[in-house]
């Protein structure tokens, strides 16, 4: 039976809800949608700016990632949560600067509404471990 480790790191927002900011199960980690939280503070980043709300969303998601034994360039699915599909060139032009080679499979879709009202979350699923 594969083992199931909960993740966390106060390098990224705290969840805001019963969920965990990521499972590893095996070699795979599974990381919970981030938004652009500032970690620290808590405040909303770039509050109508969707390059700087990407930026943040995946900035988190890389402190989420290394604190499971990954990174960046391990990560194999992401999926890409807009409020508005009219920013997809704006968010994809920041997302390009984080996975400039070999970027993951990924979806992206427009939704009603996200937490706390932001333009954007991300969420992914990684390789972990050696």
């Amino acid at each position: 039976m594969t083992e199931r480790k909960i993740v966390a790191t106060s390098r990224a927002p705290a969840a805001i809800g019963p969920y965990s900011q990521a499972v590893r199960a095996g070699n795979l980690l599974f990381c919970s949608g981030q938004i652009p939280l500032d970690p620290s503070s808590g405040e909303i980043v770039g509050p109508g700016d969707i390059q700087a709300q990407t930026r943040t969303c995946l900035k988190n998601l890389q402190a989420v990632l290394e604190a499971g034994g990954s990174s960046l360039a391990k990560v194999v699915k992401t999926t890409v949560f807009l409020k508005d599909m009219n920013t997809f060139p704006a968010m994809n032009q920041v997302y390009q600067e984080f996975f400039p080679h070999d970027p993951p499979a990924r979806a992206a879709v427009e939704v009603a509404r996200l937490p706390k009202d932001v333009l954007v979350e991300i969420q992914c699923v990684a390789l972990a471990g050696d």
